[in-house]
């Protein structure tokens, strides 16, 4: 495994970090029977030098943390994991941060939480009010590090300005098929020692080449999502095509080969899914592999062409897919 250089986290930050929407989510179709096999997928992750574990009180309400919380106690892995975990931004006033952030560390069970982060921006109660509840968490040891989560740069460092201490990092969609953390905030995260943690860097599984336009997912999060319209896949014919042979040409999945695409970009962690141990190991694998630079510069051009539809697109398409079943 390979770790970020420069940064002035609680703990090493792997470049490959776990992340666990999945866990308790019944919309990804796993249940309470999932357990389990999520414990055996956090402790292999230590096991490979999977340091970042990042889940949210949103995830399954509370669920994903129940379950991060317990295997992170089973198995005895508090010590070696960066525990990262998110505050939905309802309302996100001091006390409410405050509040919010003891209840997810009572969830997980640790005293202090490695990475508290702003879920989402809010669009009326600005970061003026919010940051002083994580200055507050910090100065009574509940958590170490600060994040935000979907922020622009702009507002990333304002945020910065009202806790007063760096706002360690922002999590953001980042991958061959979601770019626009590219332009600003990549080079911002390399330039001052901060990090961009790249939530779906695999798009959902649509840069695996497990779909198409003739085998979409089912469940109901990717059917929500754009990338898997018909008229996506046939703009990312040519991404699509250039991945399978970047991936060819090292001997590796469509998916490790665009992990290994966005861990090439400076002072990024990717938190890829995973449903199975087996997963897990392919995707821990990606930190090893060396693209070349033509590589690199072909992918990004790909991507940059590639048109990605709108959401209004997938809920439109969605709701005309069950009117039609029923």
């Amino acid at each position: 495994m390979r770790y970020l250089e420069g940064v002035p986290s609680a703990k090493p930050l792997s470049r490959i970090g776990l992340g666990t929407w999945q866990f308790g989510s019944r919309e990804w179709g796993y249940g309470d029977d999932f357990a389990a096999e999520a414990g055996r997928i956090v402790a292999r992750a230590v096991d490979l030098g999977i340091t970042v574990v990042d889940t949210a009180e949103a995830y399954g309400f509370g669920a994903s943390e129940r379950i991060v919380g317990e295997a992170l106690r089973t198995h005895d892995l508090r010590e070696q994991v960066y525990v990262a975990t998110k505050i939905f931004p309802f309302f996100p006033i001091a006390p409410v941060v405050v509040n919010r952030g003891r209840a997810s560390a009572d969830r997980l069970g640790v005293e202090t939480i490695d990475l508290y982060q702003v879920h989402q921006p809010n669009p009326v109660i600005k970061d003026g009010q919010t940051m002083p509840g994580m200055r507050q968490l910090q100065d009574a040891g509940v958590v170490t590090d600060v994040g935000v989560s979907n922020y622009s740069l702009a507002r990333w460092k304002d945020a910065e300005r009202q806790l007063g201490s760096p706002v360690l990092s922002n999590q953001v969609e980042f991958s061959l098929a979601a770019m626009d953390a590219l332009d600003d905030l990549v080079p911002y995260a390399a330039s001052v020692g901060r990090v961009v943690i790249a939530w779906s860097p695999l798009g959902q599984g649509f840069l695996s080449g497990r779909y198409d336009a003739d085998n979409r997912p089912s469940n109901g999060v990717r059917n929500m999502n754009p990338l898997f319209l018909a008229e996506s896949f046939e703009s990312a014919r040519p991404l699509l095509g250039t991945l399978r042979e970047v991936a060819g040409n090292h001997g590796v999945t469509m998916s490790q080969a665009a992990l290994a695409w966005v861990l090439h970009q400076p002072n990024v962690v990717a938190i890829p899914g995973a449903s199975s141990v087996e997963q897990l190991e392919k995707n821990a694998a990606a930190a090893e592999i060396d693209l070349a630079a033509d590589e690199v510069a072909e992918l990004t051009t790909q991507a940059r062409a590639f048109h990605r539809p709108a959401r209004t697109d997938a809920l439109k398409a969605s709701l005309r897919r069950r009117l039609h079943r029923e």
